[in-house]
């Protein structure tokens, strides 16, 4: 699906992301992006913790 895109077309989408937000959202909307795999990450790793805690034999 990828395989034709090549550096040509990577620039012109970059400048097309350059007028359609300007410089100054572009680093604010990165960040948002980060935030939110990050948050992404984090929920898919909490249920395992969860299911490894549900295993372990109590200590009483």
């Amino acid at each position: 699906m990828f395989d034709s895109i090549g550096p040509t077309e990577i620039i012109l989408i970059i400048a097309a992301l350059l007028l359609l937000f300007g410089g100054k959202k572009i680093p604010e909307l990165a960040q948002g992006i980060g935030k939110g795999i990050k948050e992404f990450k984090k929920a898919v790793k909490e249920p395992e913790e969860g299911a490894e805690k549900k295993d372990e034999p109590k200590k009483d």
